[in-house]
């Protein structure tokens, strides 16, 4: 088979109407003019660009309002514009979810940033033997990414259907030596959160889907979404598309395993969900003030793709300083999906942000670059109208 241009540079898990006056939108009360009309024009000068997604979908919130942004189709074949209450897949803003899972054990007490792999993984990781939960959190351990081993590549490649257990994943870099001094400097890997999550199943017995019942979605009352290790996607579903000029956009929603990212970005949810979670992550729900400052000790770092502004990098979460205001959480691609959330300190503010195709930085398809450039400069709007 030919495969995707998505498939063939295999980028990182890291993670995609006719309207009056650009998208259309509901709210619950009235909204700011300038700072509507502004995200407005971003989401419409993305959708302007040759090879633009299909579809832009946001959710954004601010001081009691909701107000939901939409643009083009989330379904190619029957016309049908995406609805807030459809899934997507979020790529790698699950590492903010797994940040949730280990941050939430380390307040009860079941798991501490100081633990190493070697403790908790012994065997799995020999050469990172001494990487701490802190550090692969912060992305400071140096771990070796996996999804840039020859052997996983050959093997996801070969079945996109293929089910990977976390175990395997780690077994691609089992005998690589770490990318720096661990603790020395930012390195964004997905080895970082499969680790995460292997940890937190050793110190408690239980399975990381139930661990993410247990402490997340429970607590922050999250119902549409869920950690599959099948590609099927839950109904309804918002479609992800592959881009290829000259031909046309190929839908690959449920071409992929995710187990191949599992906590490091196989999560499926909705925007209504994402904004919800971030509130409550963000604003302390899950922990409290101790473990939230260890949190947010910052270090140079960009997540991937960039989000807003300025990027540093805390535990399971960065902070994205713009023009118009700071807010915390995570971006993230995957082949069929580009994805932001983020929310401002108190939890009172969010953004849920989602295109349905991969388009990153790196982009090789013609306009790649400018429509992953102009996305970016839609999020800071999107963070304007949440701030006013």
């Amino acid at each position: 088979m030919n495969l995707p241009l998505a498939f063939r540079a295999l980028p990182c898990f890291v993670v995609l109407g006719a309207l009056v006056a650009g998208a259309t939108f509901t709210s619950t009360s009235a909204a700011s003019p300038a700072t509507r009309k502004a995200l407005v024009k971003s989401i419409n000068d993305v959708m302007a660009v040759e090879n633009a997604p299909p579809a832009i979908a946001a959710q954004v919130r601010g001081n009691g309002r909701t107000q939901y942004f939409t643009r083009g189709k989330g379904n190619l074949a029957s016309g049908a514009a995406p609805k807030s209450n459809q899934h997507f897949r979020i790529a790698s803003v699950a590492k903010a979810f797994s940040g949730a899972v280990a941050l939430s054990l380390v307040r009860r007490g079941k798991l501490h940033l100081k633990d190493t792999v070697g403790e908790l993984l012994p065997g799995q990781l020999p050469k990172a033997r001494n990487v701490t939960l802190g550090q692969a959190l912060h992305h400071t351990g140096g771990l070796p990414d996996y999804i840039h081993s020859e052997k996983f590549i050959d093997d996801f490649v070969a079945d996109f259907q293929r089910y990977f257990s976390p175990e395997k994943l780690l077994s691609y870099v089992k005998d690589e030596p770490l990318t720096h001094r661990r603790g020395s400097t930012c390195e964004y890997s997905d080895t970082d959160n499969i680790v995460v999550g292997l940890m937190a199943e050793k110190a408690t017995g239980v399975k990381y889907e139930k661990l993410l019942k247990r402490l997340v979605y429970r607590k922050l009352k999250l119902k549409r979404t869920s950690l599959p290790d099948v590609s099927a996607m839950p109904k309804p579903f918002i479609r992800g598309y592959d881009i290829d000029p000259p031909n046309p956009p190929v839908d690959i929603s449920s071409l992929i395993n995710p187990s191949g990212a599992w906590a490091s970005g196989g999560i499926v949810s909705t925007l209504p969900d994402l904004g919800r979670f971030f509130r409550g992550y963000v604003g302390g729900k899950l922990f409290g003030r101790n473990i939230k400052k260890a949190q947010r000790r910052w270090t140079l770092g960009e997540s991937q793709p960039p989000g807003p502004g300025r990027n540093q990098a805390g535990l399971g979460l960065f902070k994205y300083h713009s023009k118009c205001g700071t807010v915390y959480g995570h971006t993230g691609s995957f082949p069929g999906y580009r994805t932001f959330a983020a929310s401002s300190a108190d939890g009172k503010r969010s953004i849920a942000y989602m295109v349905n195709i991969q388009v990153t930085p790196n982009s090789d398809f013609p306009n790649g670059k400018k429509i992953s450039k102009l996305i970016r400069k839609s999020y800071v709007k999107a963070v304007c109208y949440a701030f006013g």
